[in-house]
């Protein structure tokens, strides 16, 4: 009998040891998350302070209540829900030339919570979609991993293809942005030409090179191997796609919506109801770099490229920077409030959607 419980006191410990450790691991976890969130949080309120202090409220609330046409606005969520129903459905053709076939309404969910989530910690979203999908269409995650990443370089070299359509048509503007602001164009080469970036890559190729053999053999290695083929599966699931050109025009049509998500709210104010559409271009095209800037849905970021630029095409009046500053808050803060909405409705509609497979 003596054996028997010193074993079983053995195990009792050992679950225990284990349990501690799993739930200090997610300790950490959630630590490590919350310092993010504050560490962006800050940076976002840090830029929207900066942007509107010394903003009288009165006068904010005075346009919102009498200079704004909501029609236009409303539209503009119009065209940001139909790019976003398309790029659920360039998604599951993806995830189908994976093997796999998820319901639209799982997918466009997911998209939400994506979105919904990078509101919470910046590229957070891609995770969370893949995580969705993964438990309630039992595809692999490392694979969704491979679809989304491929997502993001087609949705890097549209970005890239308006602003070259940008730069060809309105190159005065964006000289004349980079004049005023200096630091954006600082920053931006300090991006690209990062010689620490470059000597940490190196010295990580090195050391890999010297260990190759001995590190191929190691249980790590396997694992590694195994989650970046199925990731590589998913990034070149393009290749097995029924209807490439399907593909293609979906792409151009969520770019084009973006594009008419912010154009189509120039009519809401009178300030900007008469700007040329290539002004339009260019407010997007800036405001798109400022969304991917590491802050919480673009704030502050997004408001200080879109204010800046409006400025170069209006004419220099006592009050057109209080009205910049008041069109800058209305756009974002109704595509903020329609991605608030939407992805917590979804949060909620997810398990009752699934409830027969939970």
């Amino acid at each position: 009998m003596g054996p028997v419980l010193f074993e079983y006191g053995i195990r009792s410990v050992s679950v225990l040891r284990i349990d501690v450790i799993q739930k200090h691991r997610t300790l950490k976890k959630t630590i490590r998350q919350g310092l993010k969130f504050l560490i962006f949080f800050t940076i976002s309120a840090f830029l929207f302070w900066l942007i509107y202090r010394g903003q009288d409220t009165s006068e904010i609330l005075d346009v919102l209540k009498n200079q704004v046409n909501y029609f236009w606005i409303l539209a503009s969520l119009t065209f940001g829900l139909l790019s976003h129903i398309s790029r659920t459905l360039r998604w599951n053709m993806l995830i189908e030339s994976l093997g796999s076939k998820p319901r639209f309404a799982n997918t466009f969910l997911a998209v939400m919570v994506g979105y919904f989530a990078n509101l919470a910690l910046p590229r957070m979203g891609e995770i969370s979609r893949c995580g969705v999908i993964s438990k309630y269409e039992d595809v692999s995650f490392s694979k969704l991993i491979g679809t989304v990443v491929l997502e993001r370089a087609l949705d890097i070299v549209m970005l890239l293809l308006f602003l070259l359509l940008t730069m060809v048509t309105q190159f005065e503007v964006l000289s004349d942005f980079m004049t005023r602001n200096p630091e954006v164009s600082s920053k931006l080469s300090t991006v690209f030409a990062s010689s620490i970036t470059l000597y940490v890559l190196a010295a990580l190729a090195i050391l890999i090179f010297i260990f190759r053999k001995k590190f191929k053999h190691t249980v790590f290695y396997k694992k590694i191997m195994f989650t970046l083929g199925n990731f590589m599966d998913g990034f070149k699931a393009i290749r097995k796609l029924d209807n490439k050109l399907s593909f293609v025009l979906h792409t151009i049509f969520i770019w084009v919506m973006y594009y008419l998500m912010t154009y189509i709210c120039f009519f809401s104010f009178g300030f900007t109801s008469n700007l040329p559409a290539l002004a339009g271009l260019t407010v997007f095209v800036m405001g798109s770099f400022g969304m991917v800037a590491p802050v919480q849905g673009g704030i502050g970021a997004w408001h200080f490229m879109v204010i800046g630029t409006l400025l170069i095409y209006l004419p220099s009046t006592p009050d057109i920077e209080k009205l910049s500053r008041s069109f800058a808050l209305v756009v974002h803060g109704s595509q903020t409030a329609m991605i608030i909405i939407v992805g917590a409705l979804s949060v909620i509609a997810l398990p009752i959607v699934n409830r027969k497979k939970i």
